[in-house]
């Protein structure tokens, strides 16, 4: 016995002095480090429409765009994440933010390592132009802002314009690759066609010849027109060709390599018909989600999120989930995620849910606020 308690004793002192040295014992800590499945602080959750948007038109009355605002968005505060001190984080990689341009009004040009889009919710007559070429936006279109390429907004309507900016905020700070740098002025000079790519590049199914040899990681198509999506959904409706875990869904593509539309930040929608119910899978990449259209409710590891139009909630990694549609017409759900650089990294992993013949059973309902201290 007293072997065993000197053993012991000598253990603790050699711990102890390890540490004094910034060193540590691998096989006591092995299992923090390298888990047998994914380990994060990323929590579920849902931000209300209603909420969203009362914040933002306050904003609007409150807040000139400008050199000293740059840009007026209202951010999702993941709250689990903010325990972390991670201010604006939405998953652990990804950043969503709500942006209201007014009419007159022009978000001056900046640059920065982050890439982003735009996923366009109210309004009509703003534009994005990115490195010279201006992008008019509508609702349900997506617009993409590649990584470093000087962009700003402008709006020449009448009406109040709403979008949802996405960026990979976290997963750069995380590799210390942030940079940032202002435009000498306002706008970046205008140097190509208005909606040039996307009048290059169709519907995304057809490449001009003189791009053959273009060689870039970015989509050379910047705006994903809402029609061109919804023709794609619709027939797969018509085919019948539903993902049993997402329903009817498509992902965006760069028309020049087949891959994703962005390199690092995955974009998809889904539409879910009345009374779909998907059967539940997990994954490791995490998404944020956009409710464009319908009702209804998805399950994240037995909790049910009740969503509505224009409401957004977070799906963190390695979490069960599936989807269901209660109202009389079609969802329609569009969300950001950090595949692309996962399965680049050779990282992602997918797993159904072969229970309860792929179901979940309800556990608790969300409510705002839940997770607040």
């Amino acid at each position: 016995m007293s072997d065993a308690k000197n053993l012991d004793e000598s253990f603790v002192r050699y711990y102890e002095d390890l540490a004094k040295e910034e060193l540590g014992p691998l096989w006591t800590n092995l299992g923090y480090m390298v888990t047998r499945e994914p380990a994060h602080d990323v929590a579920p959750y849902l931000w209300k429409w209603e909420v969203l948007r009362k914040h933002l038109l306050k904003a609007g009355e409150l807040l000139p765009v400008g050199r000293d605002s740059e840009r007026r968005v209202i951010y999702l505060q993941n709250p689990s994440l903010l325990k972390r001190g991670l201010v604006g984080y939405g998953t652990h990689t990804l950043y969503a933010g709500i942006q209201l341009l007014l009419p007159g009004e022009v978000a001056p040009s900046h640059r920065h390592s982050q890439t982003a889009i735009r996923f366009i919710i109210e309004g009509e007559g703003a534009f994005t132009s990115v490195n010279g070429e201006k992008t008019y936006m509508e609702r349900g279109d997506l617009v993409l802002t590649p990584s470093w390429t000087w962009h700003d907004h402008g709006h020449e309507g009448t009406e109040r314009m709403i979008w949802m900016d996405g960026l990979d905020v976290g997963l750069v700070r995380n590799l210390a690759g942030s940079f940032f740098e202002p435009y000498e002025d306002d706008v970046y000079p205008v140097t190509q066609p208005d909606n040039g790519s996307t009048l290059r590049y169709a519907h995304g199914s057809f490449r001009p010849v003189t791009e053959r040899k273009r060689v870039t990681t970015a989509s050379p198509l910047l705006s994903y027109k809402w029609e061109h999506t919804k023709d794609s959904l619709n027939n797969l409706t018509n085919l019948q060709e539903a993902d049993p875990f997402d329903g009817f869904a498509v992902d965006y593509i760069n028309p020049a390599t087949g891959g994703p539309a962005d390199a690092r930040i995955g974009t998809t929608m889904q539409q879910l018909p009345s009374g779909m119910r998907t059967k539940a899978h997990r994954h490791v990449h995490s998404a944020i989600y956009h409710v464009v259209n319908g009702s209804g409710y998805t399950v994240i590891n037995g909790e049910k999120f009740e969503w509505s139009k224009g409401d957004f909630f977070v799906l963190p990694p390695w979490c069960w989930h599936e989807h269901v549609n209660t109202g009389s017409q079609d969802a329609f759900l569009f969300s950001i995620n950090d595949r692309p650089v996962l399965e680049n990294l050779g990282l992602e992993r997918e797993q159904a849910y072969e229970e309860n013949n792929g179901h979940q059973e309800i556990s608790s309902i969300f409510k705002p606020g839940s997770l607040l201290p």
